[in-house]
């Protein structure tokens, strides 16, 4: 490899919404040009929760078409499907059998995922980082782009490369983070991470309308009761919103009004509105484009898996190897 490379992934589950686009999805874009990017559609990530089976193809392919349109190029990087290279599975087996337990128990993300899921607590949710593990080894990946929430899985990605190089000499590197210098945004009740479950998204896709009603009723500073009364940015998860979509001047600006009560939240409400669509809507149109060629989608995650599946394959008989395992 003359680059380093990435590995990262997204769930096809909901609506990939503008928390997504902002914290990794423009970052993915961006990195495409400086690294080897391996980027998934991690479906077996995804069945760890109650997921509705029917419709479940049309999400996969709705989050690649929406991946595309955001401007992963084919040319630039690998997409594909996570179940359509199954060495992922089979170097969690492995990975699962040098893991210490109380490793997986102390991991953060199945505490919080334990309570929202109480009535499906399965061994997949204390899996998850394992399987997460494999996929970003199983491709020799060198640094990992992530936001703070998910540092502790790099760590626990290193810990394990660590482990199994030491048990059966050098084979995988152990990654970095890559930290997303993006601020993070919230979802519109201001309290929660953005996500449609929680009914306080953005889709990227969603009809302007639909958006502009979204922001339009959305939680801002609190202590702006009224149009007289100033408020502080800092605590607006509108103005964080701000300075992901708006111009550097019109943020300055923002900010300025809503300290001095000179601008109401609607109007600025309205502001954001505007140049929050000036970036979505060439991404919509480029889906809506996509969604009537969805022979081209499909070539394109075939593509991706046939290139990732050959490197899988390298690198599985390679593990095979220094494992003494029969084949």
């Amino acid at each position: 490899m003359t680059k380093g490379r990435i590995f990262s992934g997204i769930q096809p589950t909901g609506t990939i919404h503008i928390g997504n686009y902002i914290g990794a999805i423009k970052n993915w874009v961006a990195l495409t040009e400086a690294y080897d990017c391996v980027f998934s559609i991690v479906d077996y990530h995804a069945i760890t929760i109650d997921y509705d089976v029917e419709s479940f193809q049309e999400s996969i392919m709705n989050a690649a078409r929406t991946l595309i349109a955001c401007g992963l190029n084919p040319e630039k990087c690998r997409l594909f499907i996570q179940s359509r290279v199954i060495e992922h599975t089979e170097l969690a087996w492995i990975l699962n059998c040098i893991t210490p337990l109380g490793d997986l128990e102390r991991m953060t993300q199945f505490k919080d995922k334990s309570k929202q899921h109480r009535e499906n607590i399965n061994v997949g949710l204390l899996d998850y980082p394992v399987l997460q593990a494999a996929d970003i080894m199983l491709y020799k990946s060198t640094a990992v782009p992530v936001g703070e929430d998910q540092i502790q899985h790099v760590e626990f990605t290193r810990r394990i490369s660590r482990r199994f190089n030491g048990k059966f000499g050098k084979t995988f590197p152990e990654p970095k983070w890559l930290l997303s210098s993006t601020p993070k945004i919230l979802g519109l009740d201001g309290k929660a991470k953005m996500s449609k479950s929680l009914n306080n998204d953005i889709g990227i896709l969603e009809r302007p309308d639909d958006i502009w009603e979204k922001l339009r009723t959305s939680v801002t500073d609190e202590n702006r009761k009224r149009l007289k009364d100033p408020g502080d940015p800092k605590i607006c998860n509108l103005y964080t919103m701000h300075t992901s979509f708006s111009p550097d001047d019109v943020v300055t600006d923002v900010a300025d009004q809503c300290k001095s009560a000179s601008r109401g939240c609607v109007d600025c409400k309205k502001i954001l509105f505007e140049n929050l669509m000036k970036e979505l809507a060439p991404i919509q149109a480029k889906a809506q484009e996509l969604e009537k060629r969805p022979d081209e989608i499909s070539d394109i995650l075939n593509d991706g898996a046939s290139k990732c599946s050959e490197t899988a394959k390298e690198v599985m008989e390679e593990v095979r190897g220094k494992m003494k395992l029969a084949g």
